[in-house]
């Protein structure tokens, strides 16, 4: 099944949705940063919340970054989206070793770890950007972006997300969904959806079994009637180029620059969120350090 998110709400107005399954993408961030399976499994699910959140910007300019580091092992995992269906991301540590809790899922929590901060930064084109913080609880990832809804955006929100790891090490099922209640929801469309979820299958178990993000909404719903107003098509798509890394070392300043040219003579640069590596001459470093003056 193509990846791709949906987004929607509930008839009456009381509830909205967004749907993504992801495997795809987490499977290609697999590949390309080489990860372990506890290591894929934390930055898939954030990979995953991405795709969701890029679905709430506005404009086709509006980045998302969203940034969490809870000083375990695992270290930091950054995920960058847009409103276009793409995003990208990086763990710092992608070779963590395998975490299994007591009922044999992996332990994202315990790579992840819980002594730091969930970071969520909007850049909607204005002056200086939205930036929302918050505490890391579980480590968990979905819980931790259930509680910064709450908590930075006064919204209450079940947020599910989910990475299937191959004892061989690659991806089969990665998806999730968000639900917010909007505020003028009844008491019984918040027991309802509270009920649903709580009884319905794991999101990786779902993807597993064929559902797509509609089927899943469905289940999500039960007998409320939804609308879907979009859907999307999502991939891994890192936009970085020569340009970019050009304005990456003029931003270093004229003296890291001019210790580039005389101690080293050269620079490899390499992308995080693709591993592509940028070499540069140092005839190259010259033109760069000229420009920058």
């Amino acid at each position: 099944m193509k990846d791709y998110v949906i987004r929607g709400a509930s008839k009456n107005g009381e509830l909205r949705f967004f749907c993504a399954i992801t495997t795809d993408i987490v499977e290609k961030a697999r590949q390309i940063h080489e990860c372990s399976p506890v290591s894929i499994a934390a930055l898939g699910r954030l990979l995953t919340a991405g795709t969701m959140m890029g679905m709430m910007l506005k404009s086709i300019n509006d980045k998302l970054t969203l940034q969490i580091n809870g000083k375990g092992p695992s270290g930091s995992i950054v995920v960058v989206a847009d409103s276009g269906g793409n995003v990208k991301g990086y763990i710092s540590n992608p070779n963590v070793d395998l975490f299994i809790k007591d009922n044999g899922k992996l332990d994202v929590g315990k790579a992840v770890g819980t002594d730091g901060v969930l970071t969520v930064i909007k850049d909607l084109g204005l002056k200086e950007p939205y930036m929302g913080q918050i505490p890391i609880e579980s480590g968990e990832i979905a819980e931790d972006l259930t509680s910064y809804f709450a908590i930075s955006e006064q919204i209450p929100t079940a947020v599910a997300l989910g990475v299937f790891v191959e004892p061989e090490g690659c991806v089969s099922a990665s998806g999730g969904f968000i639900v917010q209640v909007m505020p003028d929801a009844s008491d019984e469309s918040i027991a309802t959806i509270e009920s649903n979820i709580k009884n319905i299958e794991s999101i990786t178990k779902l993807i597993t079994m064929g559902n797509s993000p509609e089927n899943i909404i469905e289940k999500v719903f039960g007998t409320m009637e939804v609308e879907i107003y979009e859907d999307l098509q999502i991939d891994y798509i890192c936009d970085c180029s020569e340009e970019k890394i050009d304005r990456v070392l003029i931003s270093l300043g004229k003296d890291e620059l001019e210790s580039m040219v005389e101690e080293q003579g050269q620079a490899e640069i390499t992308c995080h969120f693709c591993n592509r590596k940028y070499c540069y001459s140092k005839a190259q470093l010259q033109d760069i350090l000229q420009k920058s003056l």
